[in-house]
């Protein structure tokens, strides 16, 4: 029977897990607690390489280096749970994040800001104005009003025909300002009528075709 953490190192890094080497730095570990809480939560995986192979906890100061980045580098504190593994005479520590019900969470960085990150597949990002409002008005759990407009009319046909279009892109065929575009892309994403993508260099969005809108 595989061990525990030999199932979780064979899934690889992806969305809900992560390896780490080592913790050497509170503000970096608090962009990652931050960016699993914030999304679907997940594993983070202490003392396993990025190839997956087993390096060990060096010592107890690592524990002690995420709990401080959770507490004092996380706005709001990220709770987290941790558990001891011992597999092949080497120590795991795996971390558990869940996903927080009071998102956005904010990590400080070391010039002192706070920035809130997200995750997507093995990769942690900043999160952009228009998730932040998405996420805002989700809490509000308030109703979303659209009126179609050109504008909306025009994303909506060109998403049938093209596969994406990025913000610069809408304000430039449409020439509406950035805020009214925005504006539109907060509601088609509340309303699940678009996605939001992301790679390390560009955020567009893609037509959701599984969304059925009722006249």
């Amino acid at each position: 029977m595989l061990h525990h953490v030999t199932r979780l190192i064979a899934e690889g890094e992806h969305q809900q897990l992560d390896f780490k080497f080592e913790i050497a730095d509170a503000h970096k570990i608090a962009r990652t607690l931050v960016a699993f809480a914030n999304t679907d939560g997940g594993r983070l995986l202490v003392g396993v390489k990025d190839n997956g192979a087993l390096a060990g906890v060096r010592s107890e100061e690592e524990y002690y280096m995420v709990e401080a980045a959770a507490k004092m580098y996380c706005r709001p504190e990220v709770d987290f749970t941790v558990k001891e593994w011992t597999l092949n005479k080497k120590t795991i520590l795996e971390i558990r994040i869940l996903k927080s019900a009071t998102r956005p969470h904010f990590a400080q960085q070391k010039e002192g800001n706070w920035v809130a990150y997200h995750r997507v597949k093995d990769q942690n990002f900043v999160v952009n104005r228009i998730l932040m409002r998405v996420w805002k008005l989700e809490n509000a759990n308030h109703g979303v009003f659209l009126k179609f407009t050109d504008a909306e009319r025009f994303l909506l046909e060109y998403l049938e025909n093209n596969t994406s279009v990025t913000l610069s892109k809408f304000i430039r065929l449409t020439g509406i300002s950035r805020k009214k575009a925005e504006d539109i892309l907060v509601r088609f994403l509340l309303l699940k009528m678009v996605n939001m993508n992301f790679t390390e260099n560009l955020t567009f969005f893609t037509k959701n075709h599984s969304a059925k809108l009722t006249e």
